[in-house]
């Protein structure tokens, strides 16, 4: 299915749009589930670990991406500012260390879902409080490894719509 993706360092964004061949509830579910989001969420061969997740405003998420032997290469924290169900929810995210403390500067997220014949858009912007910190980003291969993920994601709702009961 069709993607943009676009990193803006003027404005300190980055913009994801991609769309599903899946109805809107099962892509919801993957993005606010922990149980589904560790099974997309890295980009392969790694794994996202989530330690706490409890999707509520004010609630959080704190997950470690982890390596193919085990190893936890880093973990990340997110504080969820803003859920309207079904269609948005914004995040801020950080990294952090294994204690939860963040690194800032970090990022505010805004995840918007919409539904058309059965397929499901996700539109993300993402702003970074700090060039540096987009740069960092980048460097870490962020931009391959969310379309890694992208990938991940649609490969997962894929098979659980192949399961019975979904």
């Amino acid at each position: 299915m069709e993607m943009d993706f676009i990193v803006d360092k003027q404005t300190k964004m980055v913009y994801i749009a991609k769309e599903f061949a899946f109805e809107l509830s099962l892509v919801w579910d993957a993005y606010t589930k922990p149980e589904l989001l560790d099974q997309w969420w890295a980009p392969k061969p790694f794994a996202s670990r989530t330690k706490v997740m409890d999707f509520r405003v004010g609630g959080r998420r704190f997950y470690a991406m982890v390596s193919p032997d085990g190893q936890e290469l880093g973990w990340v924290l997110q504080k969820y500012t803003s859920i309207s169900p079904k269609t948005n929810f914004k995040l801020f995210n950080a990294f952090a260390d294994e204690n939860e403390n963040p690194e800032l500067p970090g990022s505010d997220w805004d995840l918007s879902f919409s539904e058309h014949e059965g397929k499901t858009k996700v539109s993300i912007s993402i702003y970074n409080e700090s060039l540096e910190r987009l740069e960092r980003m980048i460097e870490l291969g962020f931009v391959e490894g969310a379309k890694a993920q992208l990938k991940n994601l649609e490969e997962l709702l894929a098979a659980l719509k192949q399961e019975p009961n979904t």
